[in-house]
């Protein structure tokens, strides 16, 4: 899922906000418009969950001293090792079926509190409690399995952690001719723009994209979100935002990534410096209306889930 998108910039005339979501925005914004974009979360490659199989979700902590990082090698001591001799003695499968797959692979001698993991069984569990106890009395007392827990066929452990390093590398000032469409009335385009902030947050089985910035060209946001939902599939290294944005072309990204649909993006808010919105001497008192409960078709939309072409899920 793509999320909201706050921008900031210099002040400006509020027309310029309403090009954020699609018209050329070569101008800056106003010092701040939020955006928002949802999606489904993009799991790893293309492939879904085989048919009557079961995804879970675990939290573990260690100690990492004694291990040689998470990364599995075969009778060398890392995390990774040790979790799937457990669930192979628990479970009677082999590593291949586990599908074990950790968020982050942390190095040798490096601790962690919530490291995330996922693996696949072919059967189900009508009560986690006993293969969590079982997993913590076979593991070395420097490992610790938190938390277990089922997990949607799309959640991917790995997928928000590949996004939110991919999306750090759009934070900064960057010519982003790569990720401009043309537009019609273009005129003297300024590809320059400062990214502020770009957060990927994990909602359960959806992500969603927050970025703030100075002011993004046609197109922009939906191309720079395109190419996260490949990352997070792991369809691409998250360090192909940085190549991408050098080469200043925008064919480059077509190679790699088409523009994400506009359904879930949405300008949040335009914030301005207060000094410019005090209203002049004289004026008439600020007028909010009768009621500051708005409905709006779009809100219940969201609520129950916005559906994008498969291309992009």
């Amino acid at each position: 899922m793509l999320g909201l998108a706050p921008l900031r910039s210099a002040p400006l005339p509020i027309r310029a906000s309403a090009t954020a979501c699609g018209r050329n925005t070569s101008q800056q914004l106003a010092n701040g418009c939020q955006l928002s974009l949802l999606a489904p979360e993009a799991a790893e490659g293309d492939t879904a969950l085989p048919e009557n199989m079961h995804k879970w979700r675990m939290v573990i902590a260690y100690d990492g001293t004694k291990f040689k990082g998470w990364q599995y090698q075969p009778s060398i001591p890392t995390i990774q090792y040790f979790l799937e001799d457990a669930l192979i003695c628990i479970t009677k499968l082999d590593r291949k079926k586990l599908c074990l797959v950790g968020a982050g692979r942390t190095d040798t001698g490096v601790h962690a509190w919530g490291q995330v993991a996922h693996f696949t069984t072919p059967f189900s569990y009508s009560c986690l409690s006993s293969i969590h106890s079982a997993m913590n009395g076979l593991l070395p007392p420097e490992i610790r399995v938190r938390e277990i827990s089922a997990a949607r066929p799309e959640f991917h452990a790995r997928s928000s952690t590949k996004s939110k390093e991919a999306a750090n590398y759009f934070v900064g000032i960057h010519d982003f001719t790569s990720f401009a469409n043309a537009a019609h009335n273009d005129g003297e385009r300024r590809p320059t723009k400062k990214i502020t902030r770009f957060d990927v947050t994990e909602m359960g089985a959806v992500l969603q994209l927050e970025v703030e910035g100075t002011g993004f060209l046609y197109r922009q946001v939906r191309n720079m979100v395109a190419l996260l939902l490949q990352v997070g599939k792991e369809a691409l290294p998250p360090d192909i935002v940085p190549a991408i944005i050098a080469a200043r072309d925008r064919k480059e990204l077509a190679k790699v990534a088409l523009s994400a649909p506009p359904h879930g993006l949405y300008l949040m808010s335009v914030n301005y410096d207060e000094e410019i919105l005090k209203p002049p001497e004289g004026s008439p008192p600020i007028s909010f209306g009768r009621t500051h409960h708005l409905r709006f078709s779009w809100f219940r939309t969201v609520n129950r889930g916005l559906s994008w072409p498969a291309s992009f899920c």
